[in-house]
């Protein structure tokens, strides 16, 4: 389980573990959290008071200070794991669930032939949709696709880094997500 950091302003910026999220706890260094405590990390005991020292870890916490410069990317990098569950595991040309092993990124416009390596122009394929169609262009091969590309958002980004994501969590990325998006169905 991992805590989702957000900026000051609410923006998403990691996926931290609960260690790094207690030392931030410790340090002060929250400037807001949501949710119900998902870790609690028990230390040692006090000899003057007899009471253990305990930090609880919230889902989701804001750091404090300035907001830095990534915050303002627009495009999450593309990854063939981001990419499957972008696309639910399906085939784009014949419309089959595959395990991720059975997946391959196919380019739309094909590499050889200047197609760019980009959200925009890539797919999720089954290995035989990708060698059927080869280096031709989808019109060239007779085939079609049944579903269209899109660059995700930042929230859409850290839905689809593959965590364990909690309910809290979730609920607060999926509130940016656009209605539009795959990751609603």
């Amino acid at each position: 389980m991992d805590v989702l950091q957000l900026d000051i302003s609410g923006r998403p910026q990691a996926w931290i573990s609960v260690r790094e999220a207690a030392v931030m706890v410790a340090c002060d260094a929250i400037a807001w959290t949501l949710g119900e405590p998902c870790a609690v990390l028990r230390g040692g005991w006090n000899r003057v008071t007899g009471r253990q020292s305990r930090i609880e870890v919230p889902p989701i916490l804001a750091a404090r200070g300035a907001i830095p410069s990534r915050a303002w990317r627009h495009e999450p990098a593309l990854s063939n794991p981001k990419l499957f569950a972008r696309d639910r595991f399906l085939c784009a040309y014949c419309g089959a669930h595959f395990p991720e092993s059975e997946l391959t990124r196919e380019h739309i416009q094909p590499s050889s032939r200047g197609g760019r390596d980009h959200w925009m122009n890539c797919i999720t394929a089954c290995r035989s949709c990708n060698h059927r169609k080869g280096s031709r262009l989808c019109e060239e091969a007779g085939m079609s696709l049944l579903y269209l590309p899109y660059v995700p958002s930042l929230h859409e980004d850290m839905i689809l880094r593959g965590r364990r994501i909690l309910t809290d969590q979730m609920e607060f990325l999926l509130a940016s997500v656009p209605a539009s998006s795959r990751l609603h169905g």
